[in-house]
């Protein structure tokens, strides 16, 4: 790579030194025409545009042809100012896309050249004033050629490279366009005003700097004014549209679009507005679409699933087909939003359809847990508890009966839930009377004779609980299971058992989102947390360590404020209604 770079500048050193001969020694001896073809060999082997180990195309190799004959068969003063002018926007441009030092100095060297054999030679040649200034040629024959000599004594860079440099253009066509300038205006000036070249040369030095000048001045933002910069790179984005709107409509759409496949289709008609397209199709796994008509020059971009083919009238430019990718990774962007959204939409449906079905299904496990016990209940008794069972039956039918209503009526509209209140006491002697023929513990104290209970809340809770505990004692002998419920301040329930504590991890998740588990405490308690959250109170595990597991349901005041305060507001909403219809 050092080898390819030494030889690199030395072919710079070498096309100046032979340029610098013709331009000395003119363009009429066989010597000099052979310099000339030297240099341009040189010129091929240095120039940045193809690599060295690319192919030319037979348009490309024509080119290079029609370049050697016209230096050689027709040059002058005029094609050599020309050249020169490329060669110093080519050498100009690569001082800007090098970073290396060495190198950096060697094409500054190289353009500084250039620059000064033109407007202290190749200019005055033009003007025929080469003769008139001794200094002028003895600076040209014994100190102008010091300069490419030099590159020959310069480092090379010692940075391994890839892949050649990369050669700017614009730069480049910039300074070619302002050399073209600089000897165009100072011969213009010289020929029309009849004057002096120098003074010629420097009025349009001065020229240039204050164009210059104001143009940087121009460039960045000033008040009230957004910069040339800003302009130029908003018209590059835009093409000719404010991007800003064309964006918004976009977001507009992708907000009042409900499905990928409707986004795309009114997407496809904005994109069809924009002025230089005429057709189009677009492409997503869901669809396919069309729009216009179709034309020779095209553009295809595929961004994830979407690909977006766009039929202009024109052959499409860099800054258009930079345009249209923009345009397509956008397109692309609000297309996976809408398909994330609709995914999310979905996966809400489902949760909710599962949710609904995981709770019904604890409920009817609940009353299938409750009938149970009356069978049990049935088959266990003798002929003198006839009387009782029947009791027991009659007491406990209508209330599974009302239970089972109830679960159907959530089936059919899972978001009604219209919780009933129940006497706190008459609640209670069910619970127990279901719970008869198992060891439980049952307690009760301070129970109001007004006091009330949401059954459905209270009846999920303490079945979850209770059947809970009753699977646990299945796997740990003589345990004791006890059940509270007092009344001091509001309903509060209290079951507790002198297992093994739960898991920590278990502990930690209860309530809070579904627990995997075979033996409960899964996804039981979690919704009736919920519930009971709805009616404004709170269960939680009060208690968790071996010997005592306690659960605990009780009002929770901020929750009763919220839930009272949705009440007045649906309270206020239905009078209104009730005086609109009045």
């Amino acid at each position: 790579m050092i080898l390819r770079q030494i030889h690199h500048q030395w072919a710079l050193a070498l096309l100046l030194l032979s340029l610098h001969g013709v331009m000395l020694w003119g363009f009429d001896s066989t010597l000099t025409k052979t310099l000339l073809l030297s240099h341009y060999g040189l010129f091929l082997l240095w120039q940045p545009i193809w690599r060295g180990e690319q192919k030319l195309s037979s348009g490309s190799a024509l080119l290079v042809l029609a370049g050697g004959a016209l230096l050689l068969l027709a040059v002058n003063w005029w094609v050599l100012a020309f050249w020169q002018a490329a060669l110093f926007g080519l050498l100009g441009g690569r001082v800007f896309s090098t970073e290396e030092k060495s190198p950096r100095a060697g094409y500054l060297i190289a353009a500084a050249y250039l620059l000064a054999m033109l407007v202290m030679w190749v200019v005055p040649k033009l003007l025929n004033h080469a003769q008139d200034n001794a200094a002028t040629f003895y600076m040209v024959e014994y100190v102008m050629p010091l300069l490419p000599t030099s590159l020959l004594l310069l480092p090379s860079g010692i940075r391994q490279r890839t892949e050649a440099p990369a050669l700017d253009f614009f730069y480049s066509l910039l300074l070619f366009l302002l050399a073209l300038i600089l000897v165009m205006g100072s011969f213009i000036i010289a020929v029309s005003s009849n004057t002096q070249y120098p003074d010629a040369l420097m009025r349009m030095l001065f020229g240039i700097a204050a164009i210059l000048f104001i143009m940087s001045w121009l460039w960045n933002p000033r008040a009230g004014f957004s910069g040339i910069g800003q302009l130029l790179s908003r018209y590059l984005l835009s093409v000719g549209m404010p991007f800003e709107q064309w964006l918004n409509r976009i977001a507009k759409l992708a907000e009042i679009e409900s499905t990928p496949v409707e986004f795309m289709s009114a997407a496809a008609a904005e994109v069809a507005s924009l002025p230089w397209v005429i057709g189009g199709s677009w492409h997503i796994p869901e669809s396919t679409g069309e729009f216009g008509t179709p034309a020779a020059y095209s553009a295809s971009f595929d961004y994830h699933e979407l690909k977006l083919t766009l039929h202009a009238r024109q052959p499409l430019t860099p800054v258009l087909m930079l345009h249209i990718k923009l345009l397509t990774q956008l397109l692309g962007e609000f297309y996976e939003a809408k398909k994330r959204e609709e995914a999310l939409r979905e996966q809400s449906y489902m949760r909710a359809v599962y949710e609904t079905g995981s709770r019904l299904t604890h409920d009817i496990k609940n009353l299938v847990q409750s009938l149970n016990t009356l069978c049990t209940a049935a088959q266990s008794a003798g002929r003198e508890d006839a009387d009782r069972l029947m009791g027991l039956i009659q007491r406990q039918l209508p209330l599974l009966n009302r239970r089972l209503e109830l679960t159907l009526e959530k089936l059919q509209a899972p978001q009604a839930e219209n919780f009933r209140q129940l006497k706190t006491a008459t609640w209670w002697q069910s619970v127990k009377q279901r719970y008869a023929t198992i060891p439980i513990a049952f307690s009760s104290r301070e129970l109001p004779a007004g006091s009330e209970v949401y059954a459905e809340v209270f009846d999920n809770v303490v079945d979850n609980l209770l059947q809970n505990a009753l699977e646990k004692a299945r796997n740990e002998r003589e345990l004791h299971i006890t059940a509270t419920l007092s009344d001091s301040n509001g309903p509060y329930l209290e079951v507790c058992d002198d297992g093994s504590a739960l898991p920590p991890a278990v502990a930690h998740q209860l309530f809070k989102s579904h627990i995997r588990s075979e033996n409960g405490l899964g996804l039981g308690l979690y919704h009736a947390a919920r519930q009971a959250q709805r009616v404004g109170y709170t269960l939680t595990l009060a208690e968790n360590r071996n010997g005592a597991v306690r659960f605990v349901l009780r009002r929770d005041e901020k929750s009763q404020l919220a839930v009272g305060m949705q009440a007045g507001e649906e309270h206020v909403d239905a009078k209104e209604g009730e005086s609109r219809h009045q």
